[in-house]
């Protein structure tokens, strides 16, 4: 693989650290700032919705940019946005540096999945994405627990500049390694072709699996911490522990699920996924009072959870070159919105089930949901077939 890939893999690290490390202090948050924990699960919202809006408004706009200079300028401003979390004298303050910082994260996914693509040949697409996301998952199993460990011992504050510090040297990283001469997409005009990507219904197909998707396993995965130390009886030790169990399967699942989908596939290898995603879910429900089990379904549930990335990503980018091929950066940007639009409906659909029935509630509804993202799975195939078997 080519070393811009792994620049890129460095800034996923960074971003997937601070994006998830949230989940894990969520407890130590509502603490220190005198807020309820469902109040404290918005702050895994709010950053999603930064996201959701960052990934296709920034990206349409920033389409002239160089790549590599975007690059650099969006771990800047992720930098900033740690920095100002880190200093945040209150709630609200957190909330607006998270927003800001998300914001830089939803382009750098857009850009970053289009950019993978072309650097590989083509059969090995789907392993160069999971290649770059597999920084997110490294960040599940080193940044996440490290980071729910020091947040609990030196204050949340303390993993917020640690993440700004990650940030810096991903910046350096990017301007090192990645090359100066990296394809540019075909410009598109933001109120013409790069709108059609909203009124593709295949497009629009994609996003609303991957937004169920997401938003089923968010729905529990945000108060995993809770789940595990109120319902399962872990310490605050064992917790970080399992967030890095969690984080080692995660990794697995992820490079397993890229290489699924470029063997089968990613239509079979999302459908595999999602099936396997909601039983986990729902074998949580059944689970999380037993320490033992409560641990192995955790272990199961991350050898899924991020799974259908690749496939996800890979899926929209044929599908956007073949419905909007002067858009393909956008239509790649909308699915990170998806994704995490996923992120805030779920974590907070989870903080209403949590404050109305209780936290055991949520992971057989987030199955729930998951089933519906893989009934779309199963159309989308459907139509692909019925394409694929029209004459010429």
């Amino acid at each position: 693989m080519p070393l811009a890939l792994w620049a890129l893999t460095l800034s996923a690290f960074a971003i997937g650290t601070t994006e998830f490390v949230i989940v894990g202090l969520l407890p130590v948050i509502a603490a220190d700032l005198a807020v309820s924990l469902p109040s404290a699960g918005l702050l895994v919202s709010l950053y999603a919705l930064g996201v959701a809006i960052g990934a296709p408004v920034l990206t349409a706009l920033s389409s002239k940019m160089p790549r590599k200079a975007l690059l650099i300028g969006l771990m800047a401003l992720f930098t900033v946005g740690n920095l100002l979390g880190a200093m945040a004298p209150d709630y609200y303050s957190l909330m607006l540096a998270r927003v800001l910082t998300g914001m830089a994260h939803g382009v750098f996914f857009s850009i970053g999945s289009t950019i993978a693509t072309s650097l590989v040949p083509k059969e090995k697409a789907a392993s160069a994405i999971a290649l770059m996301f597999t920084g997110l998952t490294v960040a599940l199993v080193t940044g996440v627990p490290l980071g729910t460990f020091v947040g609990q011992y030196l204050g949340w504050q303390a993993v917020f500049y640690a993440v700004a510090a990650l940030g810096f040297i991903a910046m350096i990283g990017s301007a090192i390694l990645v090359p100066n001469n990296l394809p540019q997409q075909k410009s598109a005009t933001f109120f013409a072709e790069q709108l059609q990507v909203l009124t593709e219904p295949r497009l629009l197909m994609v996003y609303a699996k991957t937004a169920l998707g997401y938003g089923g396993s968010f729905i529990a995965f945000t108060y995993l911490a809770a789940i595990l130390q109120d319902v399962s009886g872990f310490s605050t030790d064992h917790i970080a522990l399992l967030m890095l169990l969690y984080g080692v399967s995660v990794a697995v699942g992820n490079i397993w699920g890229g290489k699924l989908a470029d063997k089968q596939g990613p239509i079979a290898a999302l459908k595999l996924i999602f099936l396997g995603l909601a039983a986990v879910l729902l074998l949580l429900s059944f689970t999380a009072p037993h320490p033992v089990l409560a641990a192995l379904t955790v272990l199961l549930w991350g050898a899924v959870a991020f799974g259908n990335v690749p496939g996800l990503q890979l899926y929209v980018v044929r599908q956007a070159e073949i419905y909007t091929p002067k858009a393909v950066d956008v239509a790649s940007g909308l699915n990170i919105a998806a994704f995490n639009l996923g992120i805030a409906f779920g974590s907070w659909a989870g903080g209403l089930v949590v404050s109305q029935f209780g936290l055991m509630y949520t992971p057989w509804i987030g199955a729930l949901i998951v089933l519906l993202a893989y009934g779309l799975t199963h159309i989308s195939g459907k139509l692909d077939q019925k394409l694929i078997a029209q004459p010429v």
